[in-house]
């Protein structure tokens, strides 16, 4: 199904039926709501509304933040590298691991900094995402984003990048861990991640319970994590899952890297539970159709993640899955809708890093605004397009110009 046949993203008044037949799954999508006047129907909450934030420049600020990050707040060491050096340190390119042992010299020898020339970047997937949605809201959104770092200088340059992105941040501060970092080796374009994560893999559930971070997480509409996260706090993402669910708010989730499905996949299940969307790329959706049993036809994939079942059987799941160049494609309500992307001349490809992290970014600040689906899409790809112009997950200096085609 082609983006044009696709009606704005919501769903219809009432419970939809749960069904296994196949029909089913494939049937039309149905005239539905837009996002911003969703019902959904519980015995808990009576409607999920996607409140727009800032929706003029006359309104005066929200105090919340309409999008909320929970992920490993890291800082990129990017270098551009050649084959020999990712063969060395047996990585490949567009895909990202956890250091272990066999790295251990990448750091702490400083093996990259001494040989390369490197560029620090404030990083992190889910804060790369939630940074980029503060720049594509345009002030139509205010963002937040909560993780853990050191007691160190690297953890202030952080903190100090995302608050001048316009992100609030709610970071756990640990006492004797380092800042989390993350080796960005880019060759062609392309890139491979190394994280080493520190002091993000400490986060703890007492921060997730103080006072500042439940008044983030009540305040906000739109709840966002990264795959990523499930290596360190699954209990955190599960208890987002539940609020989202109680309180009618949108719960999204990124697979992040194919070893999350392959290695965390019953914490990855536990969490699927309860979300509304997911994103991933075609690697990480062939990954984890494989770890289920579905094989690694994307558009299957794509409709058998969306018809697993969901706590909240008032909303229908949204499944994302970008393929760099090749048609996005989304699963919604039985249906698989493939959107064109715009190609970035070549000339103009700098860096791919942060390319899957502003998509998301762009898509969840359409959606906070109660943009239609397709518009989503389209904002997603703008943003990933921008991106993929600098070194590095940086945000543009001047402001985004994409222009939504229909708003509710």
């Amino acid at each position: 199904m082609r983006a044009s046949h696709l009606p704005n993203l919501g769903a219809i008044r009432g419970i939809w039926s749960k069904c296994a037949s196949r029909s089913h799954l494939r049937a039309p999508i149905p005239r539905c709501l837009p996002l911003h006047r969703f019902t959904r129907i519980t015995h808990h909450t009576p409607t999920w509304t996607i409140h727009r934030g800032i929706a003029s420049a006359t309104d005066a600020p929200s105090p919340h933040a309409s999008i909320l990050g929970f992920g490993n707040p890291v800082l990129d060491i990017s270098a551009v590298v050649d084959q020999s050096f990712l063969d060395e340190w047996g990585l490949e390119l567009n895909n990202a691991i956890l250091a272990d042992e066999r790295h251990a010299s990448l750091y702490e020898a400083c093996r990259l900094i001494a040989t390369h020339a490197v560029e620090y970047i404030a990083g992190g997937s889910t804060q790369n995402t939630i940074r980029v949605a503060q720049w594509m809201a345009s002030g139509a959104a205010s963002t937040a984003f909560v993780g853990c770092v050191g007691r160190d200088a690297w953890g202030e340059q952080l903190e100090a990048a995302a608050r001048a992105d316009g992100v609030r941040v709610a970071y756990m501060r640990h006492a004797t861990l380092p800042t989390g970092t993350c080796a960005v080796l880019v060759s062609g374009g392309e890139r491979s991640l190394c994280a080493r994560l520190a002091a993000a893999a400490a986060y703890a559930p007492e921060h997730f319970a103080s006072p500042q971070v439940q008044a983030l997480l009540h305040g906000a509409q739109i709840v966002y994590a990264a795959g990523f996260f499930l290596t360190v706090s699954p209990s955190t993402v599960v208890a987002v899952g539940k609020h989202c669910v109680a309180s009618g708010k949108a719960c999204c989730i990124n697979l992040s890297a194919t070893f999350i499905p392959q290695q965390f996949k019953a914490a990855l299940d536990e969490a699927m539970y309860y979300c509304d969307f997911v994103f991933g790329n075609e690697k990480e959706a062939a990954a984890y159709g494989v770890e289920q049993g579905w094989g690694d036809d994307l558009k299957e994939v794509a409709l058998q993640l969306a018809a697993l079942p969901k706590a909240s059987e008032a909303t229908r799941r949204c499944v994302v899955i970008t393929q760099g160049k090749e048609p996005t494609l989304v699963a919604y309500g039985g249906v698989v809708t493939e959107y064109e992307v715009p190609l970035v001349p070549k000339e103009k490809l700098v860096d791919t890093n942060g390319a899957g992290d502003a998509f998301v970014g762009g898509f969840l600040a359409l959606l906070s605004q109660g943009s239609a689906l397709e518009d989503c899409v389209r904002a997603g790809q703008y943003a990933s397009s921008q991106i993929v112009q600098m070194s590095g997950c940086k945000i543009p200096s001047a402001k985004p110009t994409f222009v939504a085609s229909s708003r509710s």
